[in-house]
Order: C-alpha cells, then sequence, then structure tokens
C-alpha cells in the first residue's frame, strides 16, 4: 500500500490528455505510454491473465482468489488512464505540502498562481493532512490516475498478502473516459466479473451510483457576410444569430448555477465568423424526463429560429452519450451495502451524492456489467487548481481491499 503515492506521482508525469477531435480508439496515441508500464508492473507484481489490447488500449488483469474462495463473486475495479483536455496534462510538476496548514496555497511563485481558499473553501478539512498539488500551469491527473494508483497498490497488497480472503479479482484500465469513449471498446465478456467499481470519484468517502442522462449537441449556424458599410437588411451575423440561440435557453439551468440533482445545458465552446459559427453543448439532467424537455426544447429553439432566418440556417446535431446507472445498480444494491458497510468498518462516513457527470461505470451498467463509483482522494478535477489528499489515497486502498473481502463470503 506504501506504493500508492509513489506510483501516482511517477503517472501523473506522463501525458495521457485525450481528444475530442479524434475518431479513433484511444483518442491520443500517448495513452499507451502509460497502459504500457501498468501492464509490465502487473506482469512484475505476478497478476494472472494479463491482456494489454494493444489496438484500442485497454489494459486487464487478474488477482487470483485467495484459498477457498474460489467460488466467490468476480468482481472488477476500473480507472481510467487518460486526463481531461480541459487543461493541459504535459509537463505535470507534481509536489506534496506535508502537514498542510489551512491557508491559501502558492503554486506557482514566478506566475502568481495561488489556489485561495476563498475560492475553494473544503481546503480547511484538510489541514494537516498531506496534500499533492500542481505548479499552477497543468492540471493534476488525479482525475482518474489516482484510482488507477489504487487499484494498483490493492492489487499488489492482495497478491503479497496471502491471509486477505478474497474472490477473484478483475482489474481494468481504460482510455479516453474524458472525451465520452471509454466503454466503447471494453470486452465486458473478456473481463468476466459479475459486478465491478469504477475509482473515479473525489473525496474520501463519496459513493456514487447516480448519474446525469448526458447529450451532446453540435449547432451549426450559417449566416450571410456582407460589407459592413452596405450590409443594412442583408447582413446575417452568424455569431450574433449563436448568441441568440444561447439567450432562448434558460439562464438558471447553467452548470453555473446548479448543483446536486439540478440538470443543465453548458455552452462549450463557440467559434466562428459572420459567415458561419459553430457551437457545442452538453445537455444533462439526473430525472430522465426532465433529459427529454431538455432536448425537446433544444431542439425547439432551432426550429423556431430557422422559422425567423430561413429553413436551414440551424443545423443541429444531437446525441445521446449516456443515461442514468441507477436504475442498474439499483436491482444489485449489495453493492452500494457492501462499500457502505466496508467504509464505516473503516471509520468512513459514507457519502452518497449524485454524479454530477458520468462514468465508465455509467455505460459498462447498460452493458451489462454493474458499476457503481468509488472515491479516489482527488479535488478540483480538470483543471489548474487540481490536487488529491495523499493521506486520503492511502485510505481507499485499504477500503478496495476490504470491499473485495466482502464478497469472499
Amino acid at each position: 500500500m506504501e506504493k500508492v503515492i509513489e506510483n501516482f506521482l511517477a503517472y501523473v508525469k506522463i501525458d495521457t490528455e485525450s481528444s475530442e477531435e479524434s475518431t479513433s480508439t484511444p483518442s491520443t496515441m500517448k495513452q499507451h505510454d502509460l497502459a504500457g508500464i501498468l501492464a509490465e508492473q502487473l506482469r512484475k507484481m505476478g497478476a494472472e491473465e494479463i491482456t494489454y489490447d494493444r489496438e484500442h488500449c485497454y489494459v486487464y488483469a487478474t488477482v487470483p482468489a485467495s484459498a477457498g474462495h474460489e467460488k466467490a463473486p468476480v468482481i472488477g475495479f476500473i480507472a481510467h488512464m487518460d486526463t481531461s483536455p480541459a487543461v493541459t496534462g504535459a509537463g505535470v510538476k507534481p509536489r506534496i505540502i506535508e502537514n498542510y496548514d489551512g491557508q491559501d496555497i502558492v503554486l506557482n511563485q514566478e506566475k502568481h498562481i495561488i489556489m485561495r481558499t476563498a475560492d475553494f473553501p473544503e481546503l480547511s478539512s484538510y489541514t494537516g493532512k498531506r496534500l499533492i498539488v500542481t505548479d499552477g500551469t497543468t492540471l493534476l491527473g488525479a482525475d482518474d490516475k489516482a484510482g488507477v494508483a489504487e487499484i494498483m497498490a490493492m492489487a499488489e497488497y492482495l497478491l503479497t498478502h496471502e491471509e486477505a480472503t478474497h474472490g477473484k479479482i478483475r482489474i481494468g484500465f481504460t482510455p479516453d473516459e474524458e472525451v465520452g469513449a471509454g466503454a466503447d471498446h471494453f470486452d465486458v465478456s473478456l473481463f468476466g466479473a459479475d459486478y465491478a467499481y469504477t475509482v473515479d470519484g473525489g473525496r474520501l468517502g463519496e459513493l456514487e451510483y447516480e448519474n446525469f442522462n448526458a447529450a451532446g449537441a453540435k449547432v451549426k449556424i450559417h449566416g450571410r457576410s456582407v460589407h459592413p458599410g452596405d450590409s443594412k437588411d442583408k447582413m446575417r451575423n452568424a455569431l450574433l444569430m449563436a448568441q441568440e440561440f444561447q439567450s432562448m435557453l434558460p439562464v438558471s439551468e447553467n452548470p453555473m448555477y446548479t448543483c446536486g440533482y439540478e440538470g443543465f445545458y453548458h455552452l462549450d465552446s463557440l467559434n466562428g465568423t459572420v459567415e458561419e459559427a459553430s457551437a457545442e453543448y452538453i445537455i444533462r439532467d439526473h430525472d430522465k424526463e426532465k433529459f427529454e424537455r431538455k432536448k425537446e426544447m433544444f431542439l425547439r429553439i432551432g426550429g423556431f429560429l430557422n422559422e425567423k432566418y430561413g429553413e436551414g440556417t440551424f443545423e443541429i446535431d444531437l446525441k445521446d452519450s449516456y443515461y442514468n446507472m441507477k436504475e442498474v445498480i439499483e436491482q444489485h444494491i449489495h453493492l452500494i451495502e457492501h462499500a457502505k458497510e466496508a467504509m464505516e468498518e473503516l471509520g468512513i462516513e459514507p457519502v452518497v451524492v449524485p454524479i454530477r457527470g458520468g462514468t465508465d461505470g455509467a455505460r459498462l451498467s447498460f452493458m451489462g456489467l454493474p458499476c457503481p463509483n468509488l472515491c479516489t482522494g482527488g479535488q478540483n478535477f480538470h483543471g489548474r487548481f487540481e490536487y488529491a489528499c495523499a493521506d486520503e489515497m492511502e485510505k481507499i486502498v485499504t477500503l478496495l481491499v476490504k470491499i473485495a473481502g466482502k464478497y469472499a463470503g
């Protein structure tokens, strides 16, 4: 277990940023840099049935059941290797803050990048603990290399401690979760687990089995460019029409103003000129009916503006991405009960919260592998102020071992 931090610090230095622009799997070949290392480390620690899918960049392995527990359910633990393209993952320089004092953290003196407690008030709850931060110019990659490191540490512990009781454990590392493609080529049959957990959540104690229903939309707006000096009644400014589209969405249903179970429309990018503009949106809601209504409103707005400006002015390509796994997990609620019991036995307070996002587990649950989500000890994912608590990461390794033991019977 002591290797979890050492491995994590090594993993985050490997650039595995995925790409939303790519149509291949993996979306970036550099994800293989970490996959190859993990496969070799698993081999050296004595894991079995190691499969490295070199075409699609998946790594699978087995920790065999302890003696007498070969007939126990097969449990999987899954994490993703890629990091978000929202902020660069190249040149990560992790730093451990020992005995954190609860004050503002200067990430980069030269560039005056400071993580302030006024902006991130939860920092004060980590007083006295060890925090792992960046130099403020990159993300950290705790999402989800903390999960990767914790699963690897769990595997090594189980392989070197014969007294630990557990059934067969399957391990899976995936690419491209951050761009919504992590489960695209996941081989559920080859993986062969009865149930699984993704290790891709936040602070210690978080346990998640409800996630957003999700859709993505690409909006193309066709304008008409005319010289500004002679444009009256002729010009149609695509950028202003894109702005008009956005203004017709409910102002309060925006990520900046929502939390908990509240859904939203999120304008993720807007590019263009007077002649043509494009916008990309994500649409989210935990409630299926509200989710469907959000999509209907989005399309109605496009239809209304096409009536106003002419058919074909707005082109909308809207596709569902994934669905709320709650309906699957509730049929296998022992996954939540065992995780909560394990936490409580370790003195961890379970915090069952809805995921304001998605995980590979959401899609895997609908592919026949029920898969709720466990904590990693990370915070502020997808940004320069991302950090992880080393003490929590070590505790989570113990939690994974404890959960594995719950299924030994």
